[in-house]
């Protein structure tokens, strides 16, 4: 606990600011979404009067970004569920319904179409780096759902493999 006095505006900005914090093993890691400014879109309608599925799918979305950054042009993401049998998603598109469900929309390792619905309160997935389909490049989900968020224009998409992690 600080002695620092606040007015109550400041008091009350910062009530409604987004607690975050992250520590990294290595001094030089990437920043990630915990050290990053939100979007200016997704700070303009306050979190309390955000859904739980709002404020959860648009966190979620900057993470994906901020994971996709770090691939190269070989591997795309997807999404491992925890605490199911579902296995690995090929993420291809992501919504909410609020007041509290996400949906993931994909395809399996198989190729077979899926899609997962999930109440926020049993959110759990783990992002991982699959190989990219054969013929095709990898697809980078992350900068079309962060283009929605207003925080990367659709045109700013790296091609795959011109971060430096060729």
């Amino acid at each position: 606990m600080t002695n620092d006095i606040q007015t109550s505006a400041e008091a009350m900005e910062n009530a409604a600011l987004p607690q975050a914090r992250v520590v990294h093993c290595d001094p030089g890691a990437r920043p990630t979404p915990e050290e990053m400014p939100l979007p200016a879109k997704v700070q303009e309608k306050p979190i309390e009067e955000k859904s739980p599925a709002e404020w959860a799918y648009e966190r979620i979305i900057l993470y994906i970004k901020n994971f996709e950054e770090q691939l190269d042009s070989e591997h795309e993401v997807a999404m491992g569920f925890a605490g199911s049998d579902t296995g690995v998603i090929r993420i291809e598109g992501m919504g909410f319904f609020a007041p509290d469900i996400l949906t993931f929309y994909g395809s399996d390792g198989s190729g077979l179409k899926t899609q997962l619905i999930q109440h926020v309160s049993q959110l759990n997935v783990a992002l991982r780096a699959l190989p990219r389909l054969p013929d095709q490049p990898a697809h980078r989900i992350g900068f079309q759902l962060a283009a929605d968020l207003g925080d990367t224009p659709p045109e700013a998409e790296p091609e795959p493999g011109s971060n430096g992690n060729s």
